[in-house]
């Protein structure tokens, strides 16, 4: 049997005939399961204790007896060297993919070109097209079912040439303040941390942005036990999303229109609700209705809403600090500043992580930054940035176990 007759027998009985056995010092070893991957150790065999122009297969009497005490030949060693450096090569070759694959999870591919302020680009579409107007989206937008209601808005699955969309609708004229700042939001914050503007119309209270099928961050654990996602189900993918919403904050902090601080988020489902999960899962800010301003050199902070706040989630400085025997007055509330998204950013992150293999491993190596962040005193917590960098080094840090492990192993 010539060279390739056996790498053709290897190759049409992949399944069952080869098995996977623990790594050794020489490398990955392998073991035959079946009498076809038998047949072709027998040959493999057969073709290295031969000599050129002598049959492959040889009688009992004209084999060579291992114990005979004769070594290889000159004419059996280049075979002998060329398995082995065919072996090499494969493992090269495993090396190699292996490596570029945990690269690829720490350096993701640079976004494209962003669309000048005015102007909007989502999903196939290859130039960027202005707002819609009112009188687009009057004639080109089909309005096709509610996905959602908020105090602010009300949200319809629509279409647009084609496209799904999502137009939202103000819900109450008491409302129109806070929804003219969060249309203000939207258009002097696009990027790639926020929902893509499409379109609006102020004289008919409603805007237009990209739809999101998988709905906003709430739904996370319900669209990660699918089994179509289950390959995206792992902490790294799990420890980018936490990295994408550090990524927002950080964002917000330090924005193009100051400190902004997200307000809405005074517990975990209503912080959830914020954000929405996009098809090739990243993370981006949809709702921006309450994000007032904090300037530091001016004094100016913020108080988020006008009711009194209880529970662990908010952080300690929006708490009612006088105690059950004074009842709570907003004018005696103090202000705070953008320390309380810090203070959130260990709870929500936990909720990202999730309960699967190598979370706990993640929240070991986080548990210093975390702590950091529930400081009692605001101005001991860590920046968004700070966060962030450690997020990486982490996540670069385990990739790089992981990596070294599957060398060793290798």
């Amino acid at each position: 049997m010539q060279n390739s007759s056996i790498i053709e027998l290897f190759i049409k009985h992949p399944n069952g005939d080869v098995k996977e056995s623990a790594p050794s010092s020489r490398g990955w070893e392998w073991s035959c399961t079946s009498r076809v991957c038998q047949q072709v150790e027998m040959e493999v065999l057969s073709l290295l204790m031969s000599t050129p122009g002598e049959p492959t297969r040889k009688s009992n009497m004209e084999r060579r007896h291992p114990e005979s005490g004769q070594g290889l030949t000159h004419r059996e060693v280049p075979r002998l060297v060329g398995l082995l450096l065919t072996m090499a090569l494969m493992n090269a070759l495993l090396y190699l993919c292996l490596d570029q694959f945990f690269s690829s999870l720490r350096h993701s591919t640079e976004d494209p070109k962003p669309c000048p302020h005015g102007y909007f680009k989502m999903g196939q579409m290859k130039n960027c097209s202005p707002w819609l107007s009112c009188k687009e989206l009057r004639a080109e937008v089909r309005q096709l079912k509610c996905t959602g209601e908020g105090a602010v808005k009300r949200v319809f699955l629509s279409e647009w040439k084609e496209r799904k969309v999502a137009l939202s609708h103000l819900t109450s004229l008491k409302m129109k303040d806070d929804f003219l700042h969060g249309l203000q939001m939207l258009k002097s914050l696009q990027s790639k941390h926020i929902v893509t503007l499409l379109g609006y119309c102020e004289e008919d209270n409603t805007l237009l942005t990209e739809y999101h099928p998988l709905g906003s961050l709430s739904n996370l654990e319900e669209i990660l036990n699918l089994s179509k996602y289950q390959n995206v189900n792992t902490w790294q993918h799990r420890l980018q999303l936490a990295m994408d919403y550090i990524g927002i904050i950080n964002y917000l902090h330090r924005s193009p229109l100051g400190t902004l601080v997200m307000c809405d988020s005074n517990d975990l489902p209503k912080t959830l609700s914020q954000y929405l999960l996009t098809s090739n899962f990243s993370i981006v800010a949809n709702d921006l209705d309450a994000l007032p301003l904090v300037n530091h050199s001016s004094g100016m902070f913020v108080k988020c809403g006008h009711r009194e706040l209880h529970g662990d989630f908010v952080a300690p400085e929006q708490l009612w600090p006088y105690g059950e025997h004074r009842p709570f007055h907003d004018d005696l509330m103090p202000s705070y500043d953008e320390k309380i998204d810090i203070w959130k950013i260990p709870d929500v992150s936990n909720f990202l992580l999730g309960h699967i293999e190598g979370s706990d491993m993640v929240r070991f190596h986080l548990f210093d930054i975390h702590k950091a962040c529930k400081s009692q005193i605001p101005a001991e917590r860590p920046t968004a940035q700070d966060i962030l960098d450690t997020y990486q080094k982490v996540f670069n840090s385990l990739g790089d176990t992981v990596t070294s492990q599957t060398r060793e192993m290798l």
